[in-house]
């Protein structure tokens, strides 16, 4: 990271559609769709309005594969991650800008009765499903690995015994 800079993108959100999964030339999975979020804004004499903001959001390997099996229109995430904004000319050879968030952490928020409309189960998450670069994937996952390994062993016990 350079020194002083910082690109990071937290969203809380609903999708609005299903997410569209698709295979690169080396068999990477990439899952793209689009996030809702919403605003209270003052619409004058006292009123107020929501007002909606849409996401572009795009995931690697893994992480794409979760979305493709788990994520549904309507379904509440948690996602972080950073953006990246892509640059092409059109067929009138006029310069064309797309900015989405490329996710890193996804995670379902709320309860399984929480999904508007969503096929899928409720609860889980994905982290770090790849770089999209085509490579770097086993570094993460042996990242990954050795962060589990560092955390303490679990208390012995059911979870059906903790009181909250």
């Amino acid at each position: 990271m350079a020194k002083g800079t910082v690109n990071k993108v937290i969203i809380i959100g609903r999708l609005g559609a299903d997410p569209d999964i698709r295979y690169s030339a080396n068999g990477v999975a990439v899952a793209k769709f689009n996030v809702a979020t919403n605003e209270r804004v003052p619409a004058g004499e006292g009123n107020w309005e929501d007002r909606t903001e849409w996401h572009r959001i795009v995931t690697f390997g893994k992480t794409a594969e979760f979305c493709g099996n788990y994520l549904g229109k309507g379904k509440l995430i948690y996602l972080e991650g950073t953006l990246r904004t892509q640059q092409w000319e059109d067929a009138q050879g006029t310069k064309r800008y797309t900015t989405e968030v490329v996710a890193r952490d996804i995670q379902f928020v709320g309860g399984p009765g929480d999904d508007q409309g969503s096929s899928g189960q409720g609860g889980g998450s994905a982290q770090g499903g790849g770089s999209g670069r085509g490579g770097g994937s086993s570094d993460r996952q042996a990242y990954d690995r050795s962060l589990a390994e560092d955390l303490p062993p679990s208390p012995p016990g059911k979870d059906d015994e903790i009181p909250f």
